[in-house]
């Protein structure tokens, strides 16, 4: 059980997912997140404002600037997932983990592809795609909260506790 726990905590390489205890996944995660959120809100802020069009088509350059984050946290999130044992519950956690952000990113991607095949339309933004953003956003979430217990639970990635403890010593 120990190597198996070492073994989630190491990376599968160095220069693709960032050294020991320091991942380049969790801080990628942060563009789409961002985006996808922000996008939501210039959604909701079309229906609200008098000039429409500029938030209708933010909203639309975030879903593209997510998606595209999306693919390099993807990357890295994948070769983290290598590290984890198979067979054990944080890799159980981990494959759904991955199938949502999979799906989050694909519904994503054609609600970009909703929005710019919707020619002609100038306004606040249409009832489905903002539906589907909003569904999209809700699955995100649920996604980020296995991501914490991979991290936060199981420690995949991150640091032993005896490297911790040195950050306590005086």
């Amino acid at each position: 059980m120990l190597d198996d726990m070492r073994q989630a905590k190491r990376p599968v390489s160095v220069a693709l997912t960032g050294p020991y205890g320091h991942p380049f996944h969790p801080i990628l995660v942060t563009v789409p997140i961002g985006a996808w959120l922000a996008s939501v809100v210039f959604d909701i802020g079309s229906h609200i404002a008098d000039e429409p069009v500029f938030l209708a088509r933010g909203a639309q350059w975030l879903i593209a600037i997510g998606v595209l984050g999306a693919l390099a946290a993807a990357a890295v999130g994948f070769l983290d997932l290598f590290a984890i044992p198979t067979g054990t519950p944080a890799f159980r956690i981990g494959l759904v983990h991955m199938g949502l952000n999979l799906a989050v990113t694909a519904a994503f991607a054609l609600d970009f592809w909703w929005r710019a095949s919707a020619t002609g339309v100038e306004g606040a933004v249409p009832t489905g795609p903002l539906t589907l953003s909003i569904i999209a956003v809700a699955a995100l979430a649920l996604s980020g909260y296995l991501g914490g217990e991979l991290a936060y639970h199981y420690g995949v990635r991150v640091a032993d506790e005896t490297t911790q403890a040195a950050g306590y010593r005086r």
